[in-house]
Formats: C-alpha cells, sequence, structure tokens
C-alpha cells in the first residue's frame, strides 16, 4: 500500500443496523491519494459501509480508526440521488454552498472564504457559468457535477462516491468518472462504491469486495488474477 497514515482503517468490522448484522470480517484501509472502489452483488453491505463511514450507523463489531479531520465529518459525500431530490428548487450556487453548512458551527451565513470555496469548486468542475441557473433545470450529467461540488466544499482530502455515474448517458458517465479520475490526480482520495465493474477496472488503484464478509481487498492487478476477481469480471473486464 503505502508509508502514508492511513486516513481510514477497518479492522475486522461488523457492519449491520437494527441490531442484525449485514457484514462481517471487513478489513481495509485507504491512504491518501488512494482511489478504492468498493464492489458487490446488491445487499451484500455496500451501503451499509459507507453509513458507517459517514457514521450514520455504528460498527456492531471490530475497528474503525480515521484520521482527525475525518474522525470530525470532514468526508465529502456524493448519494444516489432520488427523483425528488432531481427537482430541488435552488439555484447551483446554493446547493453547492450548502457543502460548507456541516463546518458552519452556528454562524448563519457563509464566510467569505466559504463563497470563494464554493466559486473554486464550481470552476473546479467546470460549472461556474451554471452558478445562477436552478438546479432543476439542468441535466443529469450537470446536476452530478453540482454535488461533486458539494462534496468538494466539504472535504478538500477525501470524497465518498455512492455511483456517481447511475442514470447518466454514456458520454456524460465518460465525463463524470474524467473529473473524478482528475480530482484524484490532484491528490484527493476517492472511496467510489459502483456496479460499473469496466469503470472500476480501469480508474480504481484498489478493490474492495464484500459479500457478506470480506471477499477480496488488494490492488486491481491482483484482483484481476483473483479468485474472486475472475468469478466476478467473467472475463469480461475492461482494460
Amino acid at each position: 500500500m503505502s508509508n502514508n497514515k492511513p486516513q481510514i482503517k477497518c479492522n475486522n468490522l461488523a457492519l449491520g443496523y437494527d441490531g442484525r448484522v449485514v457484514a462481517e470480517d471487513i478489513s481495509f484501509e485507504v491512504v491518501q491519494g488512494d482511489y478504492l472502489c468498493i464492489v458487490g452483488e446488491n445487499g451484500a453491505g455496500k451501503s451499509t459501509l459507507i453509513k458507517t463511514l459517514l457514521k450514520l450507523n455504528l460498527p456492531m463489531g471490530g475497528k474503525l480508526e480515521m484520521d482527525g479531520e475525518l474522525a470530525r465529518g470532514g468526508i465529502g459525500y456524493l448519494p444516489q440521488q432520488t427523483e425528488v431530490q432531481k427537482d430541488f428548487p435552488a439555484s447551483v450556487r446554493e446547493i453547492v454552498l450548502s457543502g460548507c453548512i456541516k463546518s458552519n458551527g452556528f454562524r448563519p451565513f457563509y464566510s467569505k472564504s466559504q463563497k470563494q470555496l464554493a466559486c473554486d469548486s464550481m470552476k473546479k468542475l467546470g460549472i461556474d457559468n451554471l452558478a445562477n441557473c436552478s438546479y432543476r433545470e439542468l441535466s443529469g450529467g450537470q446536476q452530478q457535477r453540482v454535488l461533486l461540488a458539494r462534496a468538494l466544499c466539504a472535504s478538500q482530502k477525501i470524497l465518498l462516491l455512492d455511483e456517481p455515474a447511475a442514470g447518466l448517458d454514456p458520454v456524460a458517465t465518460a465525463e463524470m468518472y474524467a473529473v473524478i479520475e482528475e480530482l484524484n490526480k490532484s491528490g484527493i482520495t476517492i472511496v467510489m462504491v459502483s456496479h460499473d465493474v469496466a469503470a472500476a477496472m480501469k480508474y480504481a488503484k484498489h478493490i474492495l469486495h464484500i459479500s457478506h464478509k470480506l471477499l477480496f481487498f488488494g490492488s486491481v492487478a491482483d484482483y484481476r488474477v483473483s479468485n474472486v476477481g475472475k468469478a466476478f469480471l467473467g472475463g469480461g473486464d475492461a482494460q
């Protein structure tokens, strides 16, 4: 992996909710600048793992360690959108700025530095020209860029992305993955849940495959030749 101190370290983690364990014996770590893709069948525990990393669920066993900033909630999160959220009546600028809310404390307004961060994030995602547009009038690809810019306002260190290209057409999908790759190249850690195995194999540095327990954690190259990787990829992974 790396000599860097892990940003996230899980050791024999048990995941669940309402007193029910849905996945266990999950061990992996994420270091600064990594690009980790989490894969597995539906119901394997991926969503529960995300909620645990976001501290929406408590671990039901094992140990979860995060560095200081992340432990205080400094994770940028891009969730899957619902149809209701796609019709949200707010401007692009307002939605991107809302990524700063968690760091706002009790201040009822945004600081100059937060407004600049939102501006910088929109520029980085190529949507600064849409700042005054209504979110609900944007295309699916544009909306995802807005949500990604909002996540950047929450954290410049690590982004947790849940199916970031879900529902996008092929062109918008390719553009979204290209943007995420550039963010990763700039030093931002990416942790992405995806059913798009071809994209995972093309862009990720490490793969975490779970199915109610840990099936694989390691490099993309090692995953390709592992038994679980071969079975999941079915011989059709992208080069």
